[in-house]
């Protein structure tokens, strides 16, 4: 009895942890704190329920030697991945590691209906209790449509598999939908006996998550991930229903309403329906003879002449996209906002709701290089600031500050808020060539009259104007 008491603190504690985890994570210079502080409720959560928690009759848990060799592998290959990774890569690991999660929670329905009904064999139709069934069952097919969307989301944006749109698509993945809600309803309520019904389940399930990620690219990926986290986030708690976890439970909801809300966000951020994202197909790229022809001609400028339009300027405002994080150019960056600052300018990051490959990636890229959480403004905060900034700045940025989204009803992009960049006096786009952005299509932008290219990597490109700027 007194271990149970100990084991319930515990999860109490680790459930505080969660909570207080998230509310630091809310700020780049207290998200490192927060993550630790959440990481630690965990392990406690982990390893009290390994020595306190006592199952039927009485038990501790049985295969200790099968646990702990299965955490210190996990821990080995979890630390060394993200020890390695960087931050290019970084919405690949996110997506990787969401993937396990689902993956967990649909192998915690398998092994728990098998427990439940004590057989070798799912021929035989469930006889259990329909609450137990429904979790089952829907920790199942969440669990499974998030592992396999989350295993393409990552696939896709290591750029190792391409949008693809199927004819008749999306009529093709609400059928399997239809599919699954009714077999998962036969089964749960005894109407249809369906010999390996869960089996078949895992199979649909595992095919509706590939084809539900597959023709979403471009702009809307961040929002797909956010929205695979909080699918993640709600087969977990399933999982802690099954097992009467209540930190599982709680840590469960507390991802998926976060990823929820997120999402959410973000859809109100780019001023578009959650369903539109999902049917739209968005960003998956124009096809061929569609958008409007481009006109105007392209003006290169040197470092020479941009350092010095920099610093004479009165307000420069820096737009930083996927591109910054390929050239790893962060650091530089900040330095050369700290050499503007030292001649009077003022220097404002412009964040793209969608900026990078999932959310918050712009922020986190420039946290790490010490730019003032302050500095970074949000697309409707900066938006109305354009026409009194002398010089735009983007760096390795294009889909979201295409003006065909507003020009062009037959872009794909169409229809998504982006930075208005094209307001201000000058705009200064540093890019290695011409090739199109994530959503597949030319940028506007780069031939209007107020706009110069800077062609060259973005790290080496900045690194030159900060010694430029130190000598004009």
């Amino acid at each position: 009895m007194i271990q149970q008491y100990i084991l319930d603190i515990i999860y109490i504690v680790g459930a505080f942890s969660f909570i207080f985890g998230i509310k630091l994570l809310g700020k780049p210079e207290s998200a490192k704190k927060g993550n630790f502080i959440a990481a630690v409720g965990m392990a406690l959560a982990v390893f009290g329920t390994i020595f306190l928690y006592k199952g039927e009759n009485e038990m501790h848990l049985k295969n200790l030697e099968w646990i702990f060799g299965g955490l210190i592998i996990g821990s080995v290959i979890g630390t060394m991945m993200a020890k390695r990774v960087q931050m290019t890569q970084m919405p690949q690991m996110v997506s990787f590691f969401n993937g396990m999660g689902g993956a967990c929670a649909a192998l915690i329905s398998l092994v728990e209906y098998h427990h439940v009904m004590a057989v070798d064999s799912i021929d035989v139709m469930p006889v259990m209790e329909t609450g137990k069934a429904i979790v089952i069952y829907l920790g199942l097919i969440i669990g499974s449509i998030s592992f396999a969307g989350s295993m393409l989301a990552y696939l896709k944006l290591d750029e190792k598999i391409k949008d693809k749109v199927l004819p008749f698509q999306q009529v093709f993945n609400i059928g399997l939908m239809v599919v699954i809600l009714g077999i998962a309803a036969c089964s749960i309520f005894g109407w249809v006996a369906i010999p390996n019904s869960l089996y078949i389940l895992l199979a649909i399930s595992l095919l509706y998550g590939v084809l539900f990620v597959m023709p979403i690219g471009g702009a809307d990926m961040p929002v797909v991930i956010s929205l695979l986290n909080s699918f993640t986030g709600v087969a977990a708690a399933f999982g802690g229903f099954l097992y009467d976890n209540k930190v599982m439970l709680f840590g469960g909801i507390l991802v998926g309403s976060a990823g929820t809300l997120l999402t959410v966000l973000m859809c109100k951020a780019m001023n578009r329906s959650l369903v539109n994202v999902l049917i739209g197909n968005f960003g998956g790229g124009a096809k061929k003879g569609e958008a409007r022809a481009i006109t105007g001609t392209i003006k290169e400028i040197t470092k020479t002449d941009a350092a010095s339009l920099m610093k004479y300027s009165k307000k420069v405002v820096i737009v930083p996209g996927y591109g910054l994080a390929v050239a790893q150019a962060q650091h530089i960056c900040h330095e050369l906002e700290q050499q503007l600052e030292a001649n009077d300018v003022e220097v404002k990051y412009a964040i793209h709701p969608v900026a990078g490959r999932m959310p918050g990636h712009m922020n986190v890229l420039l946290a790490e290089s010490n730019v003032a959480y302050e500095k970074l403004m949000e697309m409707d905060e900066i938006n109305p600031e354009f026409k009194s900034t002398d010089v735009v700045l983007v760096v390795g940025a294009n889909d979201v500050v295409n003006p065909a989204a507003k020009n062009d009803p037959a872009s794909p992009i169409y229809g998504m808020p982006i930075l208005n960049v094209e307001e201000a006096t000058t705009i200064i786009v540093m890019k290695r060539s011409m090739k199109a952005g994530y959503a597949g299509i030319e940028n506007e932008l780069f031939y209007n009259n107020k706009t110069r290219m800077l062609f060259g990597d973005a790290k080496k490109s900045l690194t030159e104007l900060v010694a430029e700027l130190k000598n004009v």
